[in-house]
């Protein structure tokens, strides 16, 4: 479930969205935790947010072409973006598995590079890479387009 994601991007405490949505702060921290929810606590939550339950049940991020905040990014963004999908990973959860695998084959290599010179190169354009997908996901993150389904 993507409570916490959603929570965050709209900079709301624990505290708030029980507020908001007439929960326990106990009841948000068990839901984002993992644990299963009532369709009545789903529904509060939801109605909170102004979303629907269908997007809060998601379980990672993928980006929605369809969305405002998507139509609003700037050309250069958006192109960028292109590249990634059409070569690169679809969802926020794979974009942060390969940067973490980037970074876990890249650094050793770097290591290595002490006495390799194409383990040095490999090395440096892992973590390069692993540095770019951060970038993606942070920006993806920043101008919240990981919801629904693609367009």
């Amino acid at each position: 479930m993507i409570l916490k994601q959603l929570r965050i991007e709209r900079q709301l405490s624990q505290e708030l969205l029980a507020e908001m949505s007439g929960l326990s702060v106990r009841t948000i921290q068990r839901i984002e935790s993992g644990s299963n929810a009532s369709t009545e606590s789903l529904k509060c939550i939801a109605a909170a947010l102004d979303i629907n339950i269908e997007t809060l049940m998601q379980e990672e991020f993928v980006i929605s072409k369809s969305s405002e905040n998507w139509q609003a990014l700037p050309a250069w963004l958006k192109g960028w973006f292109y590249f990634n999908l059409i070569f690169g990973p679809k969802t926020r959860a794979t974009v942060t598995r390969l940067h973490w695998l980037c970074h876990g084959i890249g650094l050793p290599l770097l290591l290595v590079g002490w006495v390799s010179q194409p383990a040095l190169a490999g090395g440096i354009i892992l973590v390069l890479h692993a540095h770019l997908l951060a970038m993606l996901r942070w920006q993806g993150d920043k101008y919240a387009i990981w919801y629904d389904q693609p367009a």
